[in-house]
């Protein structure tokens, strides 16, 4: 027992800590870290700047050109903007587009806020009825045009065919000068009504209970209990998806292009169609370059109203 003691190695001291790598060490390490990230980017860098910031620098070096596929470029300065303004359709397409985005917004708010509003109130099927309230978004605009084309057709459409089912007048929908915009109107507030849906109702389910419970107890009725607690607790989402609206109607292109072509009488033109028009239909690219800049000006100010607003709730 005594050899087996004497050959068994003495208790080990405790090792030392490791010494701390060097500075300089450290900030290699760092900037490799910082090389690796930014080679993952690389990828998509590169395609932002050849698909995206590249044409639009493009474009606004073309608004002051006069550019003819095939020809060389001549500088122009500010005569495209000048023949652009003066187009008799220039005023009737930012007035359509104005009007859209008015029309859509205020459907595009009260309709999908009630439904989240519903939504967040059942109790059985909440799963199954969000999935046909998000159907619409999934389907291609283009497709979905197309339908409601077929729908709003005013001699064998279904709409008009429900409107005869019911013995009630018909009407000429998308045909007609007078309904034509808010027919488009209904088209892209059905088409995007899923993501706002629930983009509503995420923010209403984030609301504490405890306040709803601390109404009740004080008598308000459901109307006031909106009023009071629901709109202060969502308004910042209601006002940055107001914004997001704002950004994307503006840019409608879609439902005139399929479903009326600009028509009837130039009742649905938009600026975004205007440009299409320039473009490819007059072969101008220097206007709808010049159309594009106008856009872009109007567009870049509530983007950056966007990002201010999401900034100051971000740093709140």
């Amino acid at each position: 027992m005594t050899k087996t003691a004497e050959r068994l190695p003495a208790a080990a001291a405790p090792l030392a800590p490791p010494p701390p790598p060097a500075g300089g060490g450290r900030g290699r390490r760092a900037l490799t870290d910082q090389v690796r990230a930014y080679g993952f980017l690389l990828g998509g860098l590169i395609c932002f700047a050849l698909f995206s910031w590249y044409p639009a620098i493009r474009a606004v070096v073309i608004a002051f050109q006069r550019y003819t596929p095939g020809s060389a470029p001549e500088w122009v300065g500010t005569a495209n903007f000048r023949r652009v303004l003066n187009d008799p359709e220039f005023g009737a397409a930012w007035r359509n587009t104005l009007t859209f985005t008015v029309l859509a917004l205020l459907l595009g708010f009260a309709v999908p806020f009630v439904l989240a509003l519903v939504l967040n109130e059942l109790r059985h099927a909440k799963a199954f009825f969000r999935v046909v309230v998000y159907l619409p978004v999934m389907i291609p605009p283009v497709v979905s045009a197309l339908l409601w084309k077929w729908f709003y057709d005013p001699g064998t459409g279904l709409a008009n065919e429900t409107l005869r089912a019911l013995h009630l007048p018909t009407s000429n929908w998308s045909n007609g000068t007078d309904t034509a915009l808010i027919s488009l109107v209904i088209v892209a507030t059905w088409a995007n009504l899923g993501g706002t849906v629930l983009i509503y109702l995420a923010a209403l389910q984030s609301i504490p209970g405890e306040l709803y419970e601390a109404a009740e107890l004080d008598g308000a009725n459901l109307l006031q209990r909106i009023r009071h607690v629901t709109i202060p607790q969502t308004r910042f989402v209601i006002l940055m998806l107001m914004l997001l609206q704002i950004i994307a109607t503006m840019q409608v292109f879609t439902e005139p292009f399929v479903i009326t072509g600009g028509g009837p009488e130039s009742a649905t033109v938009t600026v975004l169609y205007l440009i299409y028009k320039y473009a490819f239909l007059y072969n101008d690219f220097g206007g709808a370059c010049a159309l594009s800049v106008m856009l872009l000006a109007l567009l870049g100010a509530f983007s950056a109203l966007y990002l201010r607003l999401t900034r100051s709730e971000g740093d709140a």
